[in-house]
Order: C-alpha cells, then sequence, then structure tokens
C-alpha cells in the first residue's frame, strides 16, 4: 500500500469545467473553482478518524470522518451524506445529495503524488486533478 497520509499541491486538471457544469454550477463560482491550485493534506489519528482537508486563496473545507460510517459535506446550497472506504492504493468516496445526485471521488495514491477523480453519475461527467506530494 501506498502511503496515503500526507500533503499534496495541485499541478493540473482535466475536465474540470465540463464536470462543474454539469453539476450546475454557475459561470462565476465554476471558473474560480477551476482557476484555483488546491493544496489536499490528509492525515489520521491513533483512533482511526481520518481527515481530509482542502485550501485554496477561496476557502478551506475540511472533513473528519472513520472509513465506512457516513459523515455530513455541506457545500453551498447542499448537503451531502457522504461514506470513505479504502481500497489497496485508493479512498473512495461516495456522496449523496438532493435529487438523487450521486457523486464518487477516488483518491489514487502513488509514491509521487495523488490523482482524485471526480464522477456525477447521474451526467456521466468525470473530471481529473493531478497532485504532486510536497511532505
Amino acid at each position: 500500500m501506498f502511503k496515503i497520509i500526507g500533503k499534496y499541491a495541485h499541478e493540473r486538471s482535466e475536465g474540470l469545467d465540463e464536470y462543474f457544469k454539469a453539476l450546475g454550477v454557475p459561470y462565476i463560482p465554476r471558473k474560480m473553482m477551476c482557476a484555483s491550485n488546491p493544496t489536499i493534506e490528509i492525515s489520521k489519528t491513533d483512533d482511526d478518524l481520518w481527515t481530509i482537508s482542502t485550501s485554496t486563496t477561496f476557502r478551506t473545507s475540511t472533513y473528519t470522518f472513520k472509513l465506512g460510517e457516513q459523515y455530513e459535506e455541506t457545500m453551498p446550497g447542499n448537503t451531502l451524506k457522504c461514506t470513505t472506504t479504502i481500497e489497496e492504493d485508493k479512498l473512495i468516496t461516495v456522496c449523496k445529495g438532493p435529487q438523487d445526485s450521486h457523486i464518487t471521488r477516488t483518491y489514487v495514491f502513488s509514491d509521487e503524488g495523488m490523482t482524485l477523480t471526480y464522477l456525477d453519475k447521474k451526467s456521466q461527467k468525470e473530471a481529473i486533478r493531478y497532485f504532486k506530494r510536497s511532505s
């Protein structure tokens, strides 16, 4: 298993604008999110609490959870019910929201960094963000 815990700096993205557009994100916030270069920090406590913190110039979002247990993520205008699991070199977060929305985030780790894939089940739109390990 690759080391998951650490900090990751954004390098590039693919399909992000189309993905956010399919989710109905308005033009200006969508462009701001696409222009952002987030830093992601993943940590784990001794009592199996995981934390994923995503920081940009505009905001920081932090979620703490136990693997396999449901938790809430709050987005502007929406609250999502999410569950994160671990499979080999991946963290997989499945989120369900209003109107049967279903989003999956798959974090795949390597010695060099992490690839984060977003998939909206309804539209089948996908976006990929690439991160380099920074610590």
